[in-house]
């Protein structure tokens, strides 16, 4: 089960019907793999009306961008130019991310989205192989201990 706070930050992302799946560290965990991670990291589709709900959930909570003084907080046209967000927020840290390994969009990746009931709570996470796919494009050192736990996981169900 994922930590309070990412349960927190995923609960407010979906009351607010932002179009996300959540990537990196915690989609691992939610597969199943005993990683560590200190971020909930959410790909969201970039467009108008899905900004404007995502703005509503991050003014919930409060977020705002980490390590600025004084604290600033993202603008509608901060999450429209579909960059990277790395935010802190009430709940902790959260890295909304308008692409992912090689600038592939939500759009790109809608296709691998599946849903993990995570204790009662339904999440969109990237399913294991494109999640897999991901991390092997990147291919960056931080990735890797990760990255063999995935695909044990996949080998173990191959079993």
């Amino acid at each position: 089960m994922t930590p309070r706070s990412f349960r927190y930050l995923i609960e407010i992302l979906i009351r607010h019907d932002v179009e996300f799946v959540v990537v990196g560290g915690v989609a691992a965990v939610l597969h199943g793999a005993p990683v560590t991670t200190f971020d909930l990291d959410a790909l969201f589709k970039v467009s108008q009306d899905n900004a404007g709900r995502l703005m509503q959930a991050l003014r919930e909570l409060h977020a705002r961008y980490r390590g600025h003084v004084p604290p600033l907080s993202p603008t509608l046209d901060d999450l429209l130019a579909g960059g990277h967000l790395l935010l802190a927020t009430d709940a902790g840290p959260l890295d909304m991310l308008g692409f992912i390994g090689q600038r592939e969009r939500y759009e790109d990746v809608a296709d691998a989205i599946i849903r993990i009931d995570a204790a009662g709570l339904v999440v969109p996470v990237l399913g294991l192989p494109e999640l897999i796919r991901q991390k092997r494009a990147l291919s960056r050192d931080k990735d890797l201990p990760a990255l063999r736990l995935l695909e044990a996981l996949v080998e173990r169900t191959r079993r």
